[in-house]
């Protein structure tokens, strides 16, 4: 072996979750070390280095609470912030709190095994890791879906994944396609096509897409956020998504219609997520749901000039906010341009990729680059990657053979002192990823240091308490519109992949007093020895 480290816990991943992780963890004065597969910190924001990547999030909310010097210090040029500058906050917050030493880079995780009470981490090259806790930190949105393209070997131009981006790549003067309209594509594709010579984009399932109305950050602004930021992060905290969006109180149906219009126009100019707080019910009545989508529908119709091309680019068949919502900066005007072709591939399905471009039911079309925006295995994907094996060899791709279980999204029975950081059984993906990602490292690192106070080796769910949560995310689940999307979601993106919704969806502060609940009663549901 390369190298082999004993340690009181192994975290596996260095981005959001996992530098937070390792901070508190060496601050209680634990030892940790964490394994990354990439040469630098960042996750997702060091991965997702594609033209127009953008969080979709404002700045002031996604970022660490946790030190209010940081916070302070740390100015934000953008009310969105874009890939880079989200990347040079991370190598700043590994850089101010010294956390690279603690970090080995290039570092795949091939296998994590437990025996004899203690984790055993592997890389890919050879390193071993030996602690009594093993963390996943491994990110929702980390492993891009394999594409189901019939024919993509044969095409003689370049194909590039929006994940695995080139740090330079001139597109001047190219045709170039891209397959997927999900959130990385409508990022991606109003800025190719200004690069590109013509764009043709390959829809399969159009897009809810609000407008993000960025901009830059005025210097007042930030000065009244930082004046009242704790109060700003307790909102967040007590916010059921994260973040305080202005939630309204009342139904939908509550009001006539011309009030309610003029609440999602409001909520138009606010920009983003800020137009699925309108109404208390959007996402658990149908109805109502009904007309914040066709709200959308008449702005489509509206920003597109040509009729045809805006009628092929309206989302019908799923409620909006039931995939993902996007945010995005002139996706639909991006339509108006005569360089830009929208295949319906809907009506005209794609055949194959051929040597000289894509040929749909209807015609071939010609290209030079192919640009693949065909979104993620998300949420098990990172996890499953990995040959974690708990007590007795259980692996853990056999255990969620079915569906992923978990207690409370933390941990899984037969996987004693394995912590897993917003994951599948959590709220994770459907609120503000940064407030979730502390809830849960916080939770976690409390337990640790109330497991060392009292003397306990080891901590993992019942099986009782496990189906009981399992039981409640799909009762929860089932009183909203959630699970009648196809959508990464519910894993119906992946061929194969059990169908079933993923996250907790009562919210992130009912969760969080859930887990405070569990964590007051000893670790209700938990087995401690």
């Amino acid at each position: 072996m390369a190298g082999r480290q004993a340690l009181d816990a192994v975290i596996v991943g260095a981005g959001l979750s996992g530098l937070y992780m390792l901070h508190r963890l060496l601050g209680q004065g634990m030892s940790a070390r964490v394994y990354e597969a990439a040469p630098e910190v960042g996750g997702t924001w060091y991965l997702n280095r594609y033209p127009g990547a953008r969080c979709d999030v404002e700045s002031f909310d996604y970022s660490y609470s946790f030190d209010e010097d940081l916070q302070q210090e740390w100015s934000w040029s953008e009310r969105y912030p874009a890939q880079p500058e989200m990347l040079r906050y991370l190598r700043h917050v590994a850089d101010r709190f010294e956390l690279r030493r603690h970090i080995t880079f290039g570092a795949r995780v091939r296998a994590a095994h437990y025996h004899d009470g203690c984790w055993t981490v592997r890389t890919e090259r050879g390193e071993e890791a030996v602690g009594r806790f093993c963390i996943m930190a491994t990110g929702c949105l980390s492993i891009p879906k394999e594409p189901d393209i019939p024919g993509l070997g044969e095409f003689a131009g370049e194909v590039h994944r929006t994940m695995d981006w080139p740090a330079h790549m001139d597109l001047s003067g190219q045709r170039v396609g891209v397959v997927g309209t999900g959130s990385s594509g409508v990022q991606v594709i109003p800025i190719l096509a200004e690069q590109a010579r013509h764009l043709t984009v390959f829809q399969r399932t159009p897009a809810f897409c609000v407008p993000a109305n960025n901009g830059p950050l005025d210097p007042g602004t930030e000065r009244e956020v930082k004046a009242a930021y704790a109060e700003r992060r307790r909102h967040n905290r007590r916010s059921q998504v994260g973040f305080v969006r202005d939630d309204n109180p009342r139904a939908a149906f509550e009001v006539g219609e011309r009030q309610r219009r003029d609440e999602y126009a409001r909520r138009w100019e606010m920009g983003g997520f800020a137009l699925l707080g309108a109404f208390a019910d959007l996402l658990t009545d149908q109805r109502a749901n009904d007309t914040a989508a066709e709200f959308i529908r008449a702005k489509i119709r509206d920003t597109v000039n040509n009729p045809d091309v805006a009628e092929r680019l309206l989302p019908w068949g799923y409620p909006v906010g039931a995939k993902r919502l996007c945010v995005g900066t002139g996706y639909y005007e991006t339509f108006n341009r005569d360089d830009v072709t929208l295949v319906d591939l809907a009506k005209a399905p794609l055949e194959t990729v051929t040597a000289a471009g894509v040929r749909t039911r209807e015609r071939e079309h010609r290209l030079d680059t192919l640009v693949l925006a065909t979104g993620f295995d998300a949420m098990t994907g990172a996890l499953e990657r990995i040959d974690i094996r708990g007590r007795d060899g259980l692996a853990l791709a056999d255990r969620w053979a079915h569906r992923p279980h978990s207690y409370l999204g933390l941990g899984v029975a037969g996987f004693p002192n394995l912590f897993i950081i917003a994951g599948p059984g959590s709220p994770s993906v459907l609120t503000n990823m940064v407030t979730a990602i502390e809830q849960h490292v916080e939770w976690t690192a409390d337990c640790l240091a109330y497991l060392r106070g009292r003397g306990h080796r080891s901590i993992e769910p019942a099986i009782e308490a496990e189906d009981a949560w399992t039981a409640h995310l799909d009762e929860v689940a089932g009183q909203t519109l959630f699970p009648r999307a196809p959508s990464w979601y519910t894993g119906a993106n992946v061929p194969g992949k059990p169908r079933v919704f993923m996250p907790y969806a009562g919210g992130l502060a009912t969760y969080e007093e859930t887990c405070q609940d569990v964590a007051a009663q000893g670790y209700r549901g938990f087995i401690l020895t």
